[in-house]
């Protein structure tokens, strides 16, 4: 089952709210041959993940949905990160990365249990006998009466933002419901312009920035901005940096400095200007879905704060 996205949280006693994590959805089913998990379009992804097995868990015939989740640096989840596990096959690497990159199973739905199917029941009650199974290994989430408050803080926190689901729903697998609805957060920062990318099939038309940030150790690679550019704010995006070419990267290579696949074809620049983007969620070493919002010719990139 899937949310819709939504412009507000809704608020009443009929609706309960979650985070958002930032991760990979998962079905994880438990039956006396052990547990085996599933992605969204029911494809096995049970070896990329041996760190979310071998629990004790309090029956032999269960199954719950979920996201996986791995946490970043700054503690909170990354998708980023988390992608260096989601396609592994191999069952050696799998373990490998398993042990430098832990996952976390955040069970939010508990859809069987003990041969019996809970699909049709309300949520409030699905909700409170998985709460009360005590499961070791994976973690139940908080859920929370009051929608504008979580908001804020997953807000403040930098978290991806609130899913509320009404209490009285059923899960129909499959369907992206009115019933559950999703906030995701938009999060505004100024960045250093190191360089900009053509139009596939042209050599110079600007459809993209390359922004990073400053750090103690040089301008941080912070990804590629594409969304948000085209007619007239192409060019005068191209106009801006027309006359600040230069021949090698500004970027130092932190974080792994920029992907081959981004620095092929780029012309790169000077690092004087300094563009607003919009982004999903923060903490990221690299921007999820950014947006561009507008050259910032008040601001240098002295007047940017060290934001690592």
């Amino acid at each position: 089952m899937l949310a819709t996205k939504a412009d507000h949280v809704p608020s009443g006693p009929e609706w309960t709210h979650e985070v958002k994590w930032d991760g990979v959805r998962a079905l994880a089913e438990v039956s006396p041959g052990g547990v085996g998990l599933w992605s969204r379009n029911l494809n096995q992804i049970t070896t990329a993940w041996p760190d979310l097995l071998g629990f004790d868990l309090p029956s032999s015939d269960l199954l719950v949905d979920g996201e996986i989740i791995v946490l970043g640096e700054r503690g909170t989840p990354d998708f980023r990160v988390l992608a260096e596990r989601m396609h592994v096959r191999s069952a050696r690497a799998a373990e490998t990365l398993a042990r430098r990159l832990p996952a976390t199973y955040m069970v939010f739905d508990l859809l069987r249990l003990d041969g019996e199917d809970l699909t049709r029941l309300p949520l409030v009650e699905r909700r409170a006998r998985l709460t009360d199974l005590g499961l070791i290994g994976w973690a139940v989430p908080e859920a929370y009466d009051d929608g504008a408050m979580l908001l804020e803080a997953t807000r403040q926190q930098g978290l991806e933002g609130v899913v509320s689901k009404r209490l009285s729903s059923p899960y129909r697998p499959g369907d992206r419901s009115p019933h559950w609805r999703k906030r995701a957060h938009r999060f505004r920062r100024s960045y250093v312009v190191g360089g900009w990318r053509p139009q596939e099939g042209t050599r110079d038309r600007l459809a993209a920035l390359l922004v990073g940030e400053p750090t103690p150790d040089g301008l941080a690679y912070r990804g590629r901005v594409g969304s948000g550019i085209s007619g007239r704010t192409s060019a005068m995006l191209a106009e801006a940096v027309s006359n600040l070419t230069r021949s090698t990267s500004p970027f130092d290579d932190i974080d792994g400095g920029v992907p081959r696949v981004d620095a092929v074809g780029t012309t790169w620049v000077d690092p004087v200007l300094v563009v607003d983007v919009d982004t999903h969620g923060l903490g990221y070493t690299r921007l999820r879905q950014p947006s561009y919002r507008g050259l910032r010719a008040d601001l240098t990139p002295d007047d940017l704060p060290d934001q690592s």
